[in-house]
């Protein structure tokens, strides 16, 4: 099994405001792609992210609030179906410190070498958004291949 790890220090935030990104369909929106829909803050709920090439569907396994985030994602591209996305999130001074999985991919394929810049580029997203007001949600991400 291989994992996506990133860590992200967010100035002058707090936990509960990266919780609140994370567990609401507008949070979402604002960061990672604004056709989001679905329930993303109660266990068990559906979130449904859809691009531009495609979507993922994330069903919420964990919320503990100003904590941690767990989805599995149990629709998309073959590769990720039956993988976790796991947020850890603590305060740290002035940073709220994100603690970011994209964990279980069965081999380190060339897709997820992809999806790791992506990832990262989403987490600037959610930085920006929490730091400034403005994040880089799909479709005004930064686009790196024709994968998107």
């Amino acid at each position: 099994m291989a994992d996506i790890l990133h860590r992200v220090g967010i100035k002058d935030s707090a936990p509960e405001k990266v919780y609140q990104a994370l567990t609401t369909v507008d949070g979402l929106a604002d960061w990672w792609t604004v056709d989001t829909e679905g329930s993303a803050g109660i266990v068990g709920g559906i979130v449904r992210f859809r691009f531009a090439v495609g979507g993922f569907d994330m069903e919420v396994v964990e919320l503990r609030p100003s904590e941690r985030v767990v989805w599995r994602v149990v629709d998309g591209p073959e590769e990720w179906i039956g993988t976790t996305v796991e947020w850890k999130l603590r305060q740290e001074g002035d940073y709220a410190i994100v603690l970011f999985g994209h964990q279980g991919w069965k081999e380190p394929v060339e897709f997820m070498h992809h999806c790791s810049t992506k990832w990262g580029s989403f987490l600037m997203s959610l930085k920006s958004l929490l730091e400034t007001g403005e994040g880089a949600p799909a479709p005004r991400d930064v686009q790196i291949s024709d994968w998107h």
